[in-house]
């Protein structure tokens, strides 16, 4: 819940007319005046979210030492809600929180390097969704803590990668015949080229004498990249999308009508065609990654939290090259929109490692939070993992249970203002 000593930022009467979502005396999201999307609180009292996936009891610091209070850590740091993928810590001390259905464990699932999916065209999915969201989200019903629900953590969309490795429409066709993913691929592909594998492959430009020449390129992991594959591949994605959304979102909302929708934890970049899915009225408020919030002069027509948040990657402790430190051929994650758009610094800047991570996070925490269409933030990871090396680890604790001061100092920072950036968000910004 929104902490107790922040003033409230407006009330809920205070939004547009017809943006309010969720149910009163529950967790719900609306739109100011002004066009920004708020999380409002049971009480009514509108927040930004600053909230952690993962978050565990911390392990105790030193030999034989006690574990620290993880909760206590986070209202020291200025977090007001937890993620999912932890082990309830925070539930049960004055935090909101999200909890994850995990929908992939309903029915057969399509699990492949970098897929993991609910069978979404077998006929029993819609039943064996129904029964997973009755059995973990009817219980909570009528928990006002629980800030939403998040339909799977970090599922596998097989969204094409520089690594080459083979998508969504790629592996449903390379699927075993018992997966209902596999007749519905095929069928999908030739009814989309008159039926005939021939036509199929002249689209494509990849020699096709038969179905099998799929599979085996699926198994020795060689993606298929042409343009009228990734055309193809771009409308099964959407429609896959389309049916894990829509299906998942009417199962909780039998068994759950009083509680947002969060939609799946994204675990990376998965393109427009997910996304573009991932929207209002089957998802409340989305969870894509920082990378892929839209670009800020967008119409806010759909709150999101920024998700996987973490100034660990490369990309920002990285010297830029001069196009990009001009403001010029900007692309990736310094593309108009991300969160590092127009925040690269000058080239002729003598700076650490370090140095560039933390000004460049700050910088994009900044821009995160006047985003019009953002309500708040999820940091990627409450504990390293093993073998991660600080300073550019990701979690906020290390593995031996210290405080990862690296981030935990900026980000307190910036928790402890980020409702005053919010409402200070440039007119310029506004519709």
């Amino acid at each position: 819940m929104a902490p107790s000593d922040e003033t409230p930022v407006a009330d809920a009467g205070e939004f547009r007319p017809g943006t309010v979502r969720g149910a009163a005396g529950f967790f719900r999201v609306g739109q100011d005046a002004a066009g920004r999307w708020w999380l409002i609180d049971p009480a009514g009292a509108a927040f930004f979210g600053r909230a952690v996936h993962g978050v565990r009891v911390a392990a105790g610091q030193g030999e034989g030492a006690l574990p620290v209070d993880s909760a206590a850590r986070l209202r020291q740091w200025g977090f007001n809600a937890v993620g999912v993928g932890g082990d309830g810590t925070g539930h049960d001390d004055g935090f909101a929180f999200m909890a994850a259905v995990n929908f992939c464990r309903a029915g057969a699932a399509i699990v492949a390097p970098g897929v993991r999916l609910p069978d979404v065209f077998a006929a029993d999915w819609p039943l064996a969704a129904s029964a997973q969201a009755l059995a973990v989200c009817a219980p909570l019903a009528g928990a006002r803590e629980l800030l939403g629900w998040v339909t799977d953590d970090a599922p596998g969309w097989g969204h094409l990668t520089s690594a080459g490795r083979p998508s969504l429409l790629q592996i449903c066709l390379s699927l075993e015949p018992n997966f209902a993913a596999y007749h519905a691929a095929w069928e999908f592909v030739l009814a989309l080229h008159g039926r005939r594998l021939a036509t199929v492959a002249r689209a494509w430009g990849v020699p096709l004498a038969n179905k099998e020449v799929v599979r085996e390129h699926t198994r020795t992991e060689t993606g298929l990249a042409t343009r009228g594959y990734l055309r193809d591949d771009a409308r099964w994605t959407r429609e896959f999308a389309r049916r894990y959304f829509t299906t998942t979102a009417a199962a909780v909302r039998a068994a759950d009508p009083n509680h947002l929708i969060l939609g799946c934890r994204f675990s990376g970049a998965v393109g427009l065609q997910v996304l573009a899915e991932c929207v209002y009225p089957a998802v409340d408020v989305g969870l894509p990654d920082w990378s892929e919030l839209p670009a800020p002069g967008a119409p806010p027509g759909f709150p999101v939290f920024a998700g996987n948040v973490c100034w660990s990657d490369e990309v920002f402790w990285r010297i830029p090259p001069p196009a990009i430190s001009a403001g010029a051929g900007q692309a990736g994650p310094f593309r108009p929109g991300s969160p590092l758009a127009g925040r690269a610094g000058p080239r002729t800047v003598k700076l650490t490692a370090v140095e560039r991570m933390l000004q460049r996070g700050r910088a994009s925490l900044a821009r995160t939070a006047r985003h019009l269409a953002v309500v708040g933030y999820v940091w990627s990871r409450w504990q390293d993992e093993p073998g991660e090396q600080p300073p550019f680890a990701r979690g906020l604790v290390h593995v031996n249970g210290a405080e990862a001061r690296e981030h935990t100092e900026l980000l307190a920072q910036f928790n402890a203002r980020a409702d005053s950036l919010r409402r200070a968000a440039p007119s310029s910004l506004l519709p």
